[in-house]
């Protein structure tokens, strides 16, 4: 997208001698904390909760409804807005309020979120390996922050909302589809929907409102067990040996100030000392198999090819290869290790061809390359090796009567019947005329398709059509 000057949302605040005033209309009813109020010197306001707010009474179910498509809207100040724009890399926090269904909470945190490929051809640097610069796509993912400043009330029993911008994916349906999938197959996923998303009354776009992977999630989905998030670290390290003290620590995501790794570090332990005899023994003692071999299964028919089964090499020795897009939750309560799905907006996309050149997998599952040893693939500078030749997935290869039966499985109750594609349309249906809803507002006028600012209703629906034949081609 062309580069263009920022330039300055609507103006919601009015400086005046009195103050800001803001005006927010409520829905019918008795409507427990809009802002209406003059607010001094530009500052938002810090709304104590009544009580009888509905984000308090309801569970985070009510957010994460599949039926419909939720507004949210976000008022940030002139002066706060134009810093996140500056440098959304920076990722810091500024101050805001939520607004949702009539009720307001104030203060919270907001943010940019993301990592190379949420940023790629979205900063005024053109270099997507290294992103920086100001922001000059009409969406970037954002992070709310409900439990903001000490605030103890959470958001339909969430501490934070994640707003994803979907701009790699034009059809705005991987992410919410592949959580879908994994989720039916009895894997705990996090939960993914659409959400109209307002900033500072000017229509930002549709977005893909995912559930964070924190405390809130474990909770949820583990209501039996208490233990730790770990985002991207793996048991055991590309050469065999059990994974560092410190980067079990460092990949912490709860309970960071207590720094109990022993559940995490044990499994890497018993790992890195099995071998092909046993190693099997090891997996069903620290992981639920039949949870574990429908990720795989899910995995390997979307083709998350930039996830846990990818491991990236810096260079030609074993040592620097490491992979990503995952988080592991340890249930300490049951001793068990659950692998966690993440990154979905590139699914899909390689089952019929290699659209993405630097993500494809040489290998299908359990096979080997270049005798365990990384070799180049694509165009990058980045090397590959085989997931197979890894102690971990080389142990979870050998449940491969397991693998099978889930895979016949998942074919005659999710392929063969088109239930999938079924899903699919559902939710194109549903969030189609947000998609047009944004081209009308974002595109008026701009007739060079290269200069439009947000997706248009032609490519999106190619697009979407692109993502309903490779559903089709699933093996």
């Amino acid at each position: 997208m062309k580069n263009y000057r920022l330039n300055k949302l609507y103006k919601l605040w009015r400086l005046t001698t009195l103050g800001l005033i803001i005006v927010v209309s409520c829905s019918e009813g008795d409507r427990p904390t809009p802002i209406s109020s003059v607010i001094p010197s530009g500052d938002l306001p810090n709304i104590k909760p009544k009580g009888n707010e509905n984000y308090l009474k309801e569970n985070s179910d009510y957010i994460y409804n599949q039926e419909k498509v939720k507004t949210f809207e976000l008022l940030i100040r002139d002066k706060d807005l134009e810093k996140l724009n500056f440098d959304p890399v920076n990722q810091d926090y500024v101050e805001g309020a939520l607004i949702f269904e009539g009720d307001t909470i104030s203060p919270i945190g907001v943010r940019y979120k993301g990592s190379i490929g949420a940023f790629a051809g979205c900063l005024s640097n053109r270099d997507w390996t290294k992103p920086s610069g100001q922001k000059v796509c009409e969406k970037l993912s954002l992070q709310i922050k409900i439990n903001w400043k000490g605030r103890k009330e959470r958001f339909f029993d969430l501490n934070k909302l994640q707003f994803h911008s979907q701009n790699y994916d034009k059809s705005q349906l991987r992410e919410r589809l592949a959580y879908w999938l994994f989720a039916e197959m009895g894997v705990p996923s996090p939960r993914s929907v659409h959400a109209r998303l307002l900033i500072n009354k000017k229509y930002s776009g549709l977005y893909g409102l995912t559930e964070e992977i924190d405390n809130r999630f474990a909770e949820y989905f583990y209501k039996e067990g208490k233990g730790n998030i770990y985002k991207e670290v793996w048991p055991v390290k590309a050469n065999g040996e059990v994974e560092s003290d410190d980067a079990f620590i460092n990949a912490l995501k709860t309970n960071e100030e207590e720094k109990d790794i022993n559940l995490i570090r044990e499994f890497g332990q018993a790992i890195a000392a099995s071998n092909a005899s046993n190693n099997k023994d090891v997996v069903k003692k620290y992981m639920k198999v039949n949870e574990l071999v429908s990720y795989i299964v899910v995995d390997r028919a979307i083709r998350h090819d930039d996830g846990p089964f990818h491991w990236y090499c810096t260079n030609e020795t074993v040592n620097s290869c490491t992979n990503h897009n995952y988080y592991w939750f340890e249930d300490k309560k049951n001793r068990k290790m659950h692998l966690i799905p993440w990154d979905m907006d590139g699914t899909f996309e390689h089952i019929i061809r290699n659209a993405n050149e630097n993500t494809p997998l040489a290998d299908k599952w359990g096979e080997t390359s270049n005798n365990c040893l990384p070799f180049a693939k694509g165009s990058g500078n980045l090397k590959h090796r085989s997931a197979a030749c890894e102690k971990l997935t080389a142990a979870w290869v050998n449940f491969d009567q397991e693998y099978n039966t889930t895979k016949s499985y998942f074919q005659n109750n999710f392929v063969a019947n088109d239930k999938i594609i079924s899903q699919l349309d559902k939710w194109a249906k549903q969030i189609e005329p947000y998609i047009i809803e944004a081209d009308n507002i974002h595109n008026k006028d701009i007739m060079n398709v290269a200069n439009k600012r947000t997706t248009t209703l032609l490519i999106w629906q190619n697009a979407t059509n692109t993502l309903r034949s490779q559903v089709k081609a699933i093996q």
